[in-house]
């Protein structure tokens, strides 16, 4: 079952990094924190709806208790994607999506360093089969080479349009991504052991899925707040015709986010690296919607992690 949501949360995310990019306004430089606003309102609201199937009856006392027991996940994701958004200003989805994603392979890492050394990997071997620890290397081997062919690709295309406005923070922009992937391999691997069923800390998927969106909820208000300061001869409406694509980016966002808790509470090291390489879904929906030409490394780049998702899913079926 983990292979079936790893591979949902994949297309969920995959479509909210196309519609970030689509909602994303290059001359706005407070777009990020608009897309934010829109992320917190979605996923206050389906924490909201959730809280009455929460595993723990939250009082006062266990909400925040909980809520400080997830706060170096919630935080860490929080502030890569406030990042992330950002850098859609100056970089093509193709190019960040990638490098942001290597985060998964480098999680994957982190979660088995810290479960070997808690003395709780002594059945790997045996939990995990050949091909899933083959499928796990190509993916992993995919997302990467990925990320530095579209490294590479970023430079040569700066250098060819240093004149365009969004280019003019040069190799500064991939400062984005690459900040974007360290907090977000913190809150992978913070999640990993939180949500892992047989070493966790206890919080169920669902009291997850509520702390996240209550703490991205009060986020989005401090941003509202924030930019309402700001900008004093408007008040910013999120629901205006024009900001309705990062509400559907957001939509997208919660989606994946529910089938990625659960993949993770089910397995964690594999699930980690498979939902990263939702950038190749991001790569090949930004050819076809906003046509960003992908080159012969891109592709053979792809062509690696399918491969690798396809060895999992193989075995996900004969151990079924």
């Amino acid at each position: 079952m983990w292979f079936i949501l790893s591979l949902a949360c994949m297309l969920f995310w995959g479509a909210a990094d196309l519609f970030y990019k689509k909602g994303t306004d290059e001359s706005d430089r407070y777009s990020h924190l608009k897309t934010g606003i829109w992320v917190g309102l979605v996923m206050g609201a389906f924490a909201f709806v959730l809280m009455p199937f929460s595993e723990t009856k939250f009082s006062v006392s266990s909400l925040i208790t909980n809520a400080v027991r997830y706060s170096p996940a919630s935080l860490c994701y929080i502030i890569s994607m406030v990042i992330g958004y950002a850098g859609l200003r100056y970089l093509e989805v193709s190019i960040v999506s990638p490098v942001q994603n290597a985060s998964g392979a480098f999680s994957a890492v982190a979660m088995f360093v810290y479960f070997s050394l808690k003395g709780q990997m002594g059945g790997f071997f045996e939990e995990f089969s050949a091909l899933d620890i083959a499928g796990t290397v190509f993916i992993v081997l995919g997302v990467i080479f990925l990320g530095v062919v579209e490294q590479r690709l970023s430079s040569a295309e700066r250098e060819l349009k240093k004149e365009e406005r969004k280019y003019r923070f040069g190799a500064l922009a991939l400062l984005f991504p690459v900040l974007y992937c360290v907090f977000d391999t913190i809150g992978t691997s913070a999640d990993g052991i939180i949500l892992d069923e047989k070493t966790g800390l206890g919080l169920g998927e669902i009291d997850v899925l509520i702390l996240y969106g209550l703490t991205f909820f009060a986020a989005g208000i401090i941003a509202w707040v924030y930019l309402n300061i700001k900008n004093k001869t408007a008040v910013y409406n999120p629901f205006a015709k024009g900001e309705r694509t990062k509400g559907v980016a957001a939509l997208c966002e919660e989606g994946g986010q529910i089938f990625y808790v659960y993949a993770m509470a089910s397995k964690p090291v594999l699930a980690a690296p498979m939902v990263a390489s939702y950038c190749i879904v991001s790569a090949i929906l930004a050819r076809i919607f906003i046509k960003e030409k992908l080159k012969a490394a891109q592709y053979a780049c792809v062509a690696v992690v399918v491969i690798g998702i396809v060895a999992l899913g193989v075995s996900e079926g004969i151990a079924g």
